[in-house]
This record gives C-alpha cells, structure tokens and sequence, in this order.
C-alpha cells in the first residue's frame, strides 16, 4: 500500500466523522482529499466524492435513526425540494464567474458559522423533535438547494443550520436527519456525473469504507456530546473552513491580510480562553435549551 493511499484512507475516517457528528463537512474534506492526496481529476473527485458522502451519509443516517435523531418526513421533503432547488442553481450557476460564486459561499459560511455559535437570540424558543411543517420544509430545502446548486457543495452546512435555527430542531436531531438529506443530494449529482465520468471503483470502495467507519464512531458520539457543545464546535468548524476558501480565493494581498489577522484573532482568543482567569469568553453562558 502506497503512502498516498494509506494517507487517503485515514483521512477518509475524518470525513466520516464529520459527517457523523456534524451533519456536513463531508464533500469540502472529500473533493481536496481525492484532488490533492490521491492524486484525481478534479472531475473525478467531485464524482467520487458523491458516491463517497452519499453512502456514508445513509449509512450514518441509519445509525442516527435507530437512536431516534432522525424525521424521515421532514428529511425526504426537504431532498426533494433540495434536490430541484439544487438543479436550477446549478443552471444559474453555469453563468456566473467560479470565484464569485466561491466567495459569496465562503461569507455565507462565516455568516452561518455566527448564528450557529451564538445560538438564537430568542432565549424563550425551544428545540423539539417533531416533524416540520411540508410547506416551510419545502422553502426551506429550495432554497438551501438553490444555493448548494450554486457552489456545488456545503449541503451539510446549510441543511444543519436550517434545521436547528429556523427549524428549530434539537441539534443532534438535525445532524440526523441532515443526513438523509445530504444523501439524497449526493447520488442524484453522482447520476449526472457518471455520463460522462468513469471512476476507479476500487479506490471509491476503499475510501468509502473507510468513510463509513469514521461516521460510525461519529453518529455514536453525537448523542453523548452536550448540545451547545456540538453546535459552537460545528459553528467554529464551518468558520475555519469559510476563512480557508476566502484565503484561497481572494486576490494577494487581500488573501494574506485575511490570513494573518484571523491567525492573530485566533492566538488572541485561545490565549485569553486558556491564560487570562477574568476572561469574557469562559464566561460566556450556553445559550436556553430544552
């Protein structure tokens, strides 16, 4: 076995667990991971990156419903709707410059990443675990459809905080059924890319595996991580990974500016966190849950 497929399969177990544990995560690990440490096409990463995060999105899904953290009903209607939202983003999206799009993705995700940190505002609402209305669900999951159609990717990201904040769902609930979402999404673009895209299925299988075993581990965590903690830890997830495509994207020295100051912003933060007793972020109160 080859360095770069061992380094393949072990951080194929990390893109289980995100997906596991989050909700999401699983196609902006996967993409760079079968692009930049396996060696693919781009084209075929994307496509095998849907097959990799569909089937283990499912089998997580699995996971998560047999502990009761999945609505079947609220999931498959927001797929659909995600699903035909996704399809005219993806036509609107041929007309507009990549890096536009990828910017306006990556504010999107640092916007997402506060509220889901922050929690609601609203310190008298209440989580549930019931089934959303159709009619919200349906707006809901076409216009996260919309806007994963547009970039191509992030669906976890949106579905997640969709669920939780202007669904209302307890955290664990909405990873759960993200999943389901997620999966849906993942093998109808994987249909469209194997018209004119082959695949090394041996390496797919391989890393799905893989994949599935980390999204084990991680589905059984979700349920025994205190909520507020696994909601700030997916809000500074989705945060470190829009300031990454925003460096990425952005033209010098806007990019390098970007880097250094969310670096010192960071050290700041984690110094005053673990250094400083009168501190204001250990003093922060989790958000009202119920």
């Amino acid at each position: 076995m080859s360095l770069a497929l061992t380094a393949t399969l072990l951080l194929s177990v990390v893109i289980g667990l995100s997906l596991g544990l989050l909700g999401g995560g699983g196609s902006i690990l996967t993409v760079p991971i079968l692009t930049y440490v396996a060696g693919l096409d781009p084209k075929e990463a994307i496509a095998a990156s849907l097959f990799v995060v569909g089937a283990t999105s499912a089998v997580s899904a699995i996971t998560h419903a047999r502990n009761g953290r999945v609505k079947w009903r609220t999931g498959l209607i927001f797929g659909a709707a995600g699903m035909a939202g996704a399809f005219a983003g993806g036509l609107l999206g041929g007309h507009i410059p990549g890096t536009i799009l990828m910017i306006a993705f990556a504010l999107m995700m640092v916007a997402t990443s506060i509220a889901m940190i922050r929690g609601r505002k609203n310190k008298t609402a209440t989580t549930h675990n019931n089934e959303l209305p159709v009619l919200k669900v349906i707006l809901e999951g076409l216009a996260v459809g919309l806007v994963t159609g547009l970039v191509g990717a992030g669906g976890g990201f949106l579905v997640v905080p969709a669920l939780a904040l202007l669904g209302g769902l307890a955290m664990p609930v909405a990873v759960g059924t993200s999943l389901v979402v997620i999966a849906m999404k993942s093998f109808a673009g994987l249909g469209g890319y194997l018209t004119s895209v082959s695949l090394d299925w041996g390496l797919v299988a391989a890393v799905t595996a893989a994949a599935i075993v980390g999204s084990i581990i991680g589905s059984r965590l979700a349920g025994r991580i205190p909520e507020a903690a696994l909601r700030k830890g997916f809000g500074i997830f989705v945060l470190a990974m829009g300031v990454f495509v925003l460096v990425q994207e952005l033209p010098q020295p806007a990019n390098l500016i970007l880097a250094i100051t969310a670096a010192v912003l960071a050290i700041a933060a984690l110094t005053c966190r673990y250094a400083i007793p009168a501190c204001p972020l250990r003093k922060i109160p989790a958000p009202a849950m119920s």
